[in-house]
């Protein structure tokens, strides 16, 4: 799948993905909240390995579409859609 950057969307392309990445903030704070509570289990029962690992890499691909999140923000503001 090939995503464009921010400056190459149209304005009604820049528009939808900005309503799409607002809508699921709320999920991925959810999703978040839940792999560190499945992270601090896995402490506590003294068990680091790949149960931790997992929850690891899914909270950095989530965090990393807040990411896109800001630069689309950016290129809104750039634009003067908001």
């Amino acid at each position: 799948m090939n995503v464009k950057q921010p400056s190459e969307l149209t304005d009604q392309e820049l528009l939808n993905e900005v309503n799409s990445i607002k809508t699921s903030g709320i999920t991925h704070a959810l999703f978040i909240g839940v792999m560190f509570g499945i992270i601090i289990f896995s402490i506590w029962k003294n068990t680091i390995g790949l149960f931790t690992l997992i929850p690891l890499f899914l909270i950095y691909k989530l965090l990393d579409k807040s990411k896109r999140k800001q630069a689309l923000e950016l290129e809104l503001k750039a634009r003067n859609l908001s």
